[in-house]
């Protein structure tokens, strides 16, 4: 089977609309390494887009599904409960940046989980007002394309949308936007849109995933939950993409004096099984009646079993502390290549969580195109990268956490190169 002849049959069976990066197709995956159908090898800066913090395949994971696999798939939670589910939400509660009692819900995307995040806060405020910031990416339904604020290619002829959602700004040092102007931008809200009293939650990503990998400041994280408590609103972290040792603590917002209402997770949470989940105070989290809440394949035993096993290899492998650890590495790598690569912008980080922004150097204009010939370089020579932001001209990188020493600096060799050329 050849590439070529898969890529034929692929837009003779499948609509556009699903965009397909690689013209290349898997074939198997270990760790860090993917092969595809001619045998071509490749190391995976993209983890499924932030979803393999623990590899692709890792054996523990592997070994927790096919040991659920021999008892039970599938009962639906609602109807059948099963132990693993109680004791994931458990284990998730202890850990979660919340004050007070927390509880936690399961899902199956992480779209799924900023939706029901909404309704929670709805149902337990009364009030309809959700506020978002543009460069957010928080999923494709109706309701997370409304909450997200990046117009192509997500919304692109799917309105109208659902109302009451508001778009702030939200702090980019490099492109001139403070946390006060944040601030204002959410005081001209309730000025001309909202009242503050009949806004139910305000979302973020504590780290912009699909706006670039933008870093919130901690004083626009205190703001946030000051004006919360004032207004009697939620504050919603999205941890979709930041959540599982990316950011080198289990959740972003460890990094934060400041805690959140509700958090969503999903990506990284089953190892590249489809699970999300909400957590939250205890209290916000009981607003829904019975029923409220839920899915056919929600908490999914295959996918709450491999949960329970990548609880498991992050605290046993310390992957928070590596994910510091590579993130240092890279972001050193990234510095010295400034020197040889004048279109460098700004590098950003969070442990593992670290970009590179790209401007034309003869007129400061963000660079799609010197992005793509990055990538292009790096997948020639067999490094896999990502590219975000809302100009496009940012490279993410996403490597699993488990990436063996030496595959990772090879990879930072090929990066070096490609800067460079």
């Amino acid at each position: 089977m050849k590439n070529a002849e898969l890529n034929q049959r692929r837009q003779q069976a499948t609509p556009r609309g699903v965009g397909v990066m690689c013209g290349f197709y898997a074939e198997r995956a270990e760790n860090a390494t993917l092969w595809d159908v001619e045998g071509n090898q490749v190391i995976d800066f993209a983890a499924g887009i932030a979803v393999l913090n623990t590899g692709h395949r890792h054996p523990k994971v592997l070994a927790a599904i096919e040991q659920q696999l021999q008892a039970f798939t599938h009962t639906a939670y609602q109807i059948v409960p099963y132990e693993s589910y109680v004791s994931l939400a458990e284990r998730i509660n202890q850990r979660a940046p919340i004050d007070g009692p927390c509880k936690t819900a399961f899902f199956t995307t992480g779209a799924e989980a900023v939706e029901n995040a909404v309704k929670i806060a709805r149902a337990h405020t009364g009030r309809p007002g959700i506020i978002t910031f543009g460069g957010g990416f928080h999923g494709r339904t109706y309701m997370t394309m409304a909450l997200t604020g990046k117009v192509a290619p997500y919304k692109l002829g799917f309105g109208p949308f659902p109302g009451s959602v508001f778009h702030g700004q939200y702090p980019n040092a490099l492109h001139g936007v403070s946390t006060q102007d944040a601030m204002n931008s959410l005081e001209r809200i309730f000025k001309a849109d909202i009242d503050p009293k009949q806004v139910a939650a305000i979302v973020l990503e504590p780290v912009q995933g699909e706006g670039g990998f933008n870093v919130a400041p901690a004083e626009f994280i205190q703001a946030l939950r000051t004006l919360c408590d004032e207004h009697g609103i939620l504050l919603v972290a999205d941890e979709v993409q930041t959540g599982f040792a990316r950011t080198g603590k289990l959740f972003a917002m460890e990094h934060y004096d400041s805690k959140p209402d509700l958090i969503t997770m999903a990506k990284s949470l089953a190892g590249g099984m489809p699970l999300s989940a909400v957590a939250g105070r205890a209290e916000v989290m009981d607003a829904p009646a019975p029923g409220g809440l839920g899915g056919t394949y929600a908490g999914n035993p295959l996918a709450v079993a491999a949960a329970h096993a990548v609880m498991d290899v992050i605290d046993e492998e310390q992957l928070c502390q590596r994910a510091q650890r590579l993130g240092h590495h890279l972001v050193e790598v990234l510095q010295q290549a400034r020197a040889s690569c004048p279109a460098i912008a700004e590098i950003r980080a969070q442990g593992s969580m670290v970009a590179v922004e790209f401007n034309d150097p003869a007129n400061g204009q963000p660079s799609a195109e010197f992005t793509r010939q990055v990538q292009q370089k790096a997948l020639q020579e067999g490094l896999l990268l990502l590219s975000c932001g809302v100009h496009g001209n940012v490279i993410r990188f996403l490597y699993p956490l488990t990436i063996p020493e030496e595959q990772f600096t090879e990879a930072l060799g090929i990066l070096s190169r490609a800067l460079a050329e």
